[in-house]
């Protein structure tokens, strides 16, 4: 793991740990972000300590890695939940011509879908619809269950970059929406297919990104601006989401809800992403996560 520091170079956790303390024994918070963000905040203030620590010390010059010189993956790889909210902007309702339901509508994803900043987003050999949808996610960084929501923010750790990636083809059965079937859509295929969850760079926690409301994100291809609103669309803000998905199921550190996209999505009359395209999604003080479009072979 790695933390961004000031001056854009990103500390090794795990060798500034080491050079701290003098130990080459890590302990096991520290071996993964999910471990991490269980250890809550007493984790968090140890490795604010570890950074000021090497920050102090000149001599010190093996710890830091510039960005272009870091393979990016998700800044939760082991995310046991990824919860994603259907139409829960008004402007995504209206281009669809759906209304926003009047409870959060989920759907999830696996963790096959999870990739990070700069990998590949893979068109399949079975689909030529594929989607984006630029979202602010939340990454839970505590444990609960059946929380209100005027505890909602305790339960958050931060806030990532998150790309809902959807092959349209599958995802609508023949012709939906007119033609309806007893079924409904099909959310696996047309949600969880290999790398549909781009997100990051980074997990940016809550005290740095400060209050949500309003968040500018735009999600561009190849330049072009294809996506731009603000969080302040959401119908369902996120205390309302964590307190009506955590009636019933347990929340964790590490999950992931992702909270809803604004207008612009390909299947509202855009083009679909095409091989060599170069997707960037960016929010307001959360990041800029990029991708290229790769057909499978």
């Amino acid at each position: 793991m790695g933390l961004l520091t000031a001056n854009n170079l990103v500390l090794d956790l795990t060798e500034a740990y080491k050079h701290v303390y003098d130990d080459d024994e890590v302990p096991s918070w520290l071996k993964s972000m999910r471990s991490l963000l269980a250890g809550g905040e007493d984790a968090i203030e140890v490795v604010k300590r570890i950074a000021k620590k090497v920050e102090g010390s000149g001599s010190v010059k093996d710890v830091y890695l510039k960005t272009e010189e870091i393979k990016f993956k998700p800044p939760v790889p082991q995310a046991r939940k990824i919860l994603c909210v259907a139409a829960n902007y008004v402007s995504h309702g209206k281009e669809l011509s759906i209304k926003v339901p009047e409870k959060p509508y989920f759907f999830g994803k696996f963790a096959n879908t999870l990739i990070g900043h700069g990998e590949d987003i893979i068109i399949p050999k079975t689909s030529n619809k594929v989607d984006y949808e630029i979202e602010l996610a939340v990454v839970i960084g505590r444990r609960g269950k059946y929380i209100p929501r005027n505890r909602a923010e305790e339960y958050v750790a931060g806030y990532t970059v998150f790309n809902d990636i959807s092959f349209r083809d599958k995802q609508f059965p023949p012709g939906w929406p007119q033609q309806l079937n007893p079924y409904g859509q099909n959310w696996v295929l047309g949600k969880s297919l290999d790398t549909a969850a781009p997100c990051g760079p980074y997990l940016v926690t809550k005290d740095e990104v400060g209050n949500p409301y309003p968040l500018r994100l735009m999600l561009k291809v190849n330049g072009e601006v294809r996506q731009e609103g603000e969080t302040t669309d959401m119908f369902h803000r996120i205390d309302s989401l964590i307190e009506y998905i955590s009636d019933g199921i347990t929340l964790e550190p590490g999950d992931i809800i992702a909270t809803g996209t604004p207008s612009g999505v390909a299947a509202a009359g855009k083009q679909y992403l095409k091989h060599n395209d170069v997707v960037e999604a960016e929010i307001e003080r959360v990041g800029l996560l990029r991708n290229r479009v790769v057909a499978e072979p």
